[in-house]
């Protein structure tokens, strides 16, 4: 199977430009499953401590807008988040497309940052707690939305349940970036499961955001990295090997 990551930047103009190199490297690479990275359609909102009406209004309807472009990288199945409103209130919802099946609603972000340049609690509120596996494609996903990386168990969890693959969409600061890394590195070997990760990059020097995605085998091994020269990547994973990995340790230690 083959998996895209990928940065893409954070200013409008700027992601267009993105958007358009990541749908010929999807092209040409023909990936199965893309990754992008956490909200990725609308500027990072949640920088400001302030929640603004207009503001959310405005990233909900640029998500709508591009969503209805995913068809550019078909027959890829595409893995994100995107703000919503819904009858409970706003949330940050992870989601999968495919050409087959159109927007399939995964889960809600539980786990919320409140801190500079992250207030995503005073943005939105967190989900449910479930955290369902998806299916894309041939493989089993798990999705965890960037801070809920650091609740381990999940990703433990999500290796039990079969998982070939665990998502990780974010947006993350360059201060962090390596910090991340060792997550995804971490995650893997609790889930026995590749682990995939997008981020948002901003060139503006008020805007922390990094970059930098990347992908991880079952065992930690880092197979690709994004750079600002090189902002998207494909690798091709083995399910066979993910699903092997369980068998061995730490995964087959019973709780």
């Amino acid at each position: 199977m083959r998996v895209t990551v990928c940065e893409l930047r954070d200013e409008p103009t700027a992601f267009a430009e993105d958007w358009r190199h990541l749908v010929g490297h999807v092209a040409e690479e023909q990936s199965d499953l893309v990754i992008l990275p956490e909200m990725g359609f609308a500027s990072w909102f949640a920088a400001s401590p302030s929640f603004d009406a207009a503001t959310w209004q405005a990233a909900v309807v640029a998500h709508d807008r591009w969503l209805a472009r995913l068809g550019e990288l078909a027959p890829a199945v595409v893995v994100a988040s995107r703000p919503v409103d819904t009858p409970a209130g706003r949330r940050n919802e992870g989601f999968v497309w495919s050409p087959a099946e159109g927007y399939r609603p995964v889960r809600q972000k539980y786990y919320l940052p409140d801190e500079e340049g992250y207030w995503e609690a005073r943005w939105y509120d967190r989900g449910d707690g479930d955290f369902p596996p998806a299916q894309a494609g041939r493989a089993s996903l798990g999705l965890l939305i960037c801070t809920e990386l650091w609740f381990q168990e999940r990703a433990r969890a999500y290796g039990r349940g079969g998982a070939h693959l665990i998502a990780v969409p974010r947006a993350t600061g360059k201060p962090t970036l390596e910090k991340w890394l060792v997550g995804g590195r971490a995650a893997s070997v609790a889930a026995g499961a590749y682990v995939g990760s997008s981020n948002k990059r901003s060139d503006d020097p008020a805007v922390d955001l990094g970059g930098q995605g990347w992908l991880v085998g079952p065992d930690g091994e880092v197979l690709a990295i994004t750079t600002p020269a090189t902002p998207v990547v494909t690798v091709v994973i083995d399910l066979a090997h993910a699903m092997a990995a369980k068998a061995t340790y730490p995964r087959y230690v019973r709780e």
